[in-house]
């Protein structure tokens, strides 16, 4: 049976959605957990119970194993490991990344991936390095859209097959192979190869690589980001369009006696206090955690209970429309994720075309929030306007004589018809005194609107504070004082 994937709700390019492979459904965003069935801390019927809807294991690690190969296949992945949600199978490309070669076959490992079982199958495509060179990265790419090809050939366009999209770091082979990869009739597509980038905190460059491969990759499709597993980063990598996450994160931190938290990651060995409220925090003391022979399981449980909250915190986000509220909060807890958050904002104009037109509140949080999609998509709205000839734009809430219509100033979107004042987002804005970016940001709408109504004289009348910056941001403009 296809993989089919359908939307439910957007906020930014995020979706609220229901992942569908064989006779499982999943709600998205998701997270599926890595399971290691030689070294798990955290079992999968565990896993189930504390919410997770679909699982990720290695079929290449079941392929080679003597202990669990024979297994898998003759009683199936779901009976074996004791989950009867959701189970997706890497193919082996991430050992091929990491020791240079695998001892098993595209076709090979499709094969076994169906034999065991698995409801969603990952052809052996070529993880490019992102510091790979172009050559390399054309090359690979081309192996892996060769292995694509020839996984719907011969298992047919049925096959729950994922159709990975490669590329490097170069954002145009990235778009072309998600729209190759769409044109072969993938629906659930992730976008691989950027592990190396979020180990190494690059988070302007994860931005510019996922939002190149989404350019190409069809609006319907689901798409993946492999092995994203930091709850610190879900809410960025949701708001580029990533609708799925796995990583192995909860236990490799546990392993290394690290405590997740939304916001970031902390020593167990100098934490005072644990300050969740899941079940293994409220019923254990630092010290108690830290002495227990138990300790590395039991910061497994943690990390994983904080992973999974904060994909429902995301779903609940973009049900409320404040995703944007989020992606800020959770970018300012560090400085490379606040890089990536204004390398998002800049690709602002092609996210807003997936932005949802009213939300419940837009939050004034800085200069960033100038350069949102909701403020970008105001000012592209303002030559919908019908205006009259003489048009003069409050910011003062005065209204000299001599105009025919008067429209109020509200930054950062700039001027509005009195109509509109208890719309989204004008009505739904809460906003701090005044400051010079939100100021800025709504002088360009009035050079916006100045632009598309070359008829009209407009003229400006704002408090003395401000005329020095309107004349600068918006110049040649009558002031009225």
């Amino acid at each position: 049976m296809p993989i089919t994937f359908e939307v439910t709700e957007k906020d930014i390019a995020g979706r609220l959605g229901r992942l569908k492979a064989g006779h499982r459904t999943i709600r998205t965003p998701a997270l599926l957990p890595v399971v290691n069935p030689h070294l798990q801390p955290v079992t999968a019927a565990e896993m189930q119970a504390m919410g997770a809807e679909g699982l990720i294991t290695n079929a290449y690690i079941f392929s080679r194993s003597e202990d669990f190969r024979e297994r898998a296949l003759s009683l199936g992945l779901h009976r074996l490991l004791g989950f009867d949600g959701l189970i997706m199978t890497d193919s082996g490309s991430f050992q091929l990344s990491v020791y240079g070669e695998v001892e098993i076959t595209n076709m090979e490992t499709l094969r076994f991936q169906a034999a065991i079982g698995s409801d969603i199958f990952v052809p052996l495509d070529i993880p490019t390095p992102p510091d790979a060179d172009r050559g390399q990265a054309e090359r690979e790419l081309g192996l892996t859209m060769a292995r694509l090809r020839e996984a719907k050939e011969l298992l047919g366009p049925d096959a729950p097959v994922a159709g990975p999209v490669q590329g490097g770091r170069f954002q145009d082979l990235r778009e072309e192979a998600g729209r190759e990869v769409g044109e072969l009739g993938f629906t659930f597509c992730p976008v691989g190869a950027v592990v190396p980038l979020m180990e190494s905190y690059r988070y302007g460059d994860l931005v510019d690589v996922v939002t190149a491969s989404k350019r190409g990759i069809p609006a319907s499709s689901c798409v993946h980001l492999f092995g994203a597993g930091h709850p610190a980063m879900f809410a960025l990598a949701v708001a580029m369009g990533c609708d799925i996450f796995d990583s192995a994160a909860y236990a490799l931190y546990a392993r290394e006696r690290r405590y997740l938290t939304p916001s970031g990651s902390a020593k167990l060995d100098e934490l005072q206090e644990l300050p969740c409220p899941c079940r293994i925090c409220r019923s254990h003391s630092a010290e108690e955690m830290r002495s227990s022979a138990e300790c590395e399981r039991l910061l497994a449980l943690h990390n994983l209970q904080v992973s999974l909250a904060e994909i429902s915190r995301i779903r609940q986000a973009i049900q409320d429309g404040v995703l944007w509220e989020l992606v800020d909060e959770r970018c300012r807890s560090h400085p490379q994720l606040l890089k990536g958050y204004r390398a998002l904002l800049n690709h602002a104009g092609s996210l807003e075309v997936f932005d949802r037109v009213s939300k419940r509140r837009f939050f004034y949080r800085g200069s960033e929030s100038c350069a949102r999609t909701e403020v970008v998509r105001y000012h592209a709205l303002m030559e919908r306007l019908s205006l009259p000839p003489r048009v003069l734009i409050s910011m003062d809430g005065r209204e000299p004589p001599g105009f025919d219509l008067a429209l109020p100033f509200r930054p950062p979107f700039g001027p509005y018809p009195q109509e509109l004042g208890e719309t989204f987002p004008i009505g739904q804005s809460e906003i701090p005194d005044w400051d010079e970016a939100m100021v800025c940001a709504g002088c360009r709408g009035i050079q916006r609107l100045i632009e598309t109504h070359p008829g009209c004289r407009v003229a400006i009348s704002c408090p003395d504070e401000w005329i020095a910056l309107v004349r600068r941001e918006v110049p040649g403009v009558e002031v009225v004082q």
